[in-house]
């Protein structure tokens, strides 16, 4: 059984069409390293040419199979991995050629992320009131006092209680870490948080709960949400659009109703014909796409279109050329030959 989803709190989420973040071709090379010198012989193209916006108030959903460069994308944004190429622009800011400092100061406050390991990510030898003040004590933002009553009321958010200040990680199951992930997050007031896999690690039913807290949070806060995911079930529930990525790059990008109803490309066709539907009387089974063959390496992707080698409607220009990623319908855009 899963606990149910949250209905109709996203609706309630002031959404504009004033992009908070663009993405221009964000690219992200990891260097391969061989030989007693160490010398660079190739390059991970972990993140290659990815370009999209996310609007105020809005939940942009990332999905790919694994190793499609979606974390390294959500990390490569917020500069945990310096971005090979590209432009990354925060409020209008290119944060991409700032430096440390220039971040620190009025940058690092307003985007914050909530990791995939609820396990990993916390400090176990701190308590749950050290952990999600340090961002306010790094920061310098507000005296002892103001810091308590801050805390206090994000324990409240997550569904804490205040008492909890004292105890440490290893006394919470994974989905209470997940919150404190959260609470921490939010300690800064941003405008922009990257979930990156937050729910893949927890029981379905804790899934439920977690994104019911995110969506609230939204609602009541004004935040904007770029949230990365395999669980294209997840994705669909709290998106407003959902872009689908692919070996590095950005096979589709459309508002959730358009991609689920009609997908374009053959890539996001075989994703979708994976997600099981309930027999009922006079809906007609979806028809199962198996892609063939094995996904290519992303230090030697193939020529032209990179999912050429696995398409059931490949030709020979999808073998030599890459394809322009461009508007094709009203906000739905597709890097395909075929449109």
């Amino acid at each position: 059984m899963t606990a149910p989803l949250g209905k109709g709190v996203q609706d309630t989420v002031i959404k504009t069409t004033e992009p908070i973040l663009e993405v221009k071709n964000l690219t992200k090379h990891f260097p391969i390293k061989a030989g007693i010198f160490q010398r660079t012989v190739g390059h991970v193209k972990a993140v290659d040419g990815v370009s999209f916006f996310v609007n105020k108030g809005e939940t942009l959903g990332i999905v790919g199979e694994s190793g499609c460069g979606k974390s390294t994308a959500g990390r490569t944004l917020i500069r945990l991995y310096e971005p090979t190429g590209g432009d990354i622009l925060f409020k209008g800011k290119n944060i991409s050629k700032m430096s440390e400092g220039e971040l620190r100061r009025s940058v690092r406050k307003d985007i914050q992320m909530i990791f995939q390991d609820p396990y990993a990510s916390i400090n176990p030898r701190k308590t749950l009131g050290s952990i999600i003040s340090e961002p306010m004590i790094t920061h310098h933002l507000y005296n002892r006092q103001e810091r308590r009553e801050k805390l206090s009321e994000l324990l409240e958010m997550v569904g804490f209680n205040p008492s909890f200040i004292n105890r440490y990680p290893h006394e919470f199951s994974g989905g209470q870490r997940q919150r404190i992930g959260i609470a921490r997050a939010l300690a800064l007031n941003p405008d922009l948080i990257i979930a990156d896999e937050a729910v893949s690690a927890l029981d379905v039913s804790i899934q439920a709960q977690i994104i019911n807290i995110m969506q609230d949070l939204q609602a009541e806060l004004g935040l904007t949400y770029i949230f990365i995911s395999h669980d294209l079930s997840v994705v669909r529930h709290i998106s407003d659009r959902i872009a689908v990525m692919y070996l590095g790059k950005v096979m589709e990008l459309a508002p959730k109703k358009d991609l689920f109803e009609e997908p374009l490309h053959p890539y996001t066709q075989a994703l979708l014909s994976a997600i099981p539907v309930p027999r009922k009387k006079g809906v007609q089974a979806r028809e199962r796409i198996v892609l063939k063959g094995e996904l290519p390496s992303p230090a030697n992707p193939p020529q032209g279109c990179v999912f050429h080698t696995r398409c059931p409607a490949a030709t020979d220009i999808c073998r030599n050329a890459v394809p322009e990623f461009k508007e094709v319908k009203k906000d739905h855009f597709v890097a395909c030959h075929l449109f």
